[in-house]
């Protein structure tokens, strides 16, 4: 089933994430779920926040960034079959040298900036039967994973712009919180008023 993407704006975003266990009710159906719903969106990764869950649980598949060009046979390959689900994972360490990369969001649709982050994060997680892993990812991988990490940590993507960017961003901010813009994906606005 697929699922309305919450919107900037709504307090559910700003949550830091609550751990889950194996009997968390409608799990796998609500990973399903979550997968069609970011598929329909044309995402690359969706995290609970987004569809309303303050849960520490995302999803992320790269494989359309296998198509790009600049990226070596190798980096193509790993993206083409990176497909994983995350629960309660937790950022272990992010090292490397730190570049900037245009970022967008399922939830903040419209709206790209450059963010800077770290090439390299050392992350433990369980996968979606419970089973723990502790894994290095770098590159395009990496900061796809920290993009949802954040989402379970309350942080969006436009918290890591400069305050100028901030300023110049928070006009159309407020019209994607009201429901003032156009998506090919079902939303919920938090400040759409009834009746309109």
């Amino acid at each position: 089933m697929i699922l309305p993407i919450v919107a900037y704006g709504d307090p559910v975003l700003r949550k830091v994430g609550a751990e889950i266990d194996k009997d968390y009710e409608g799990l796998q159906t609500l990973i399903e779920n979550m997968w069609e719903t970011m598929y329909n969106a044309n995402g690359v990764g969706l995290a609970a926040p987004q569809i309303g869950l303050a849960i520490r649980l995302f999803m992320v598949d790269t494989s359309p960034f296998a198509d790009d060009d600049e990226l070596s046979e190798e980096e193509q390959n790993q993206l083409k079959n990176f497909k994983q689900v995350f629960v309660n994972a937790q950022m272990i360490e992010e090292t490397g040298k730190t570049w900037p990369f245009n970022e967008g969001c399922l939830s903040i649709p419209d709206i790209r900036e450059d963010v800077t982050r770290n090439d390299t994060i050392t992350l433990r997680y369980q996968d979606e039967n419970f089973k723990e892993y502790t894994e290095t990812f770098d590159g395009i991988l990496a900061r796809v994973i920290q993009h949802e990490y954040d989402h379970i940590q309350g942080v969006l993507f436009t918290d890591k712009v400069s305050s100028l960017k901030k300023r110049l961003l928070k006009g159309k901010l407020t019209n994607i919180s009201k429901g003032k813009i156009q998506v090919d994906y079902r939303m919920r606005f938090p400040l759409l008023k009834k009746g309109r």
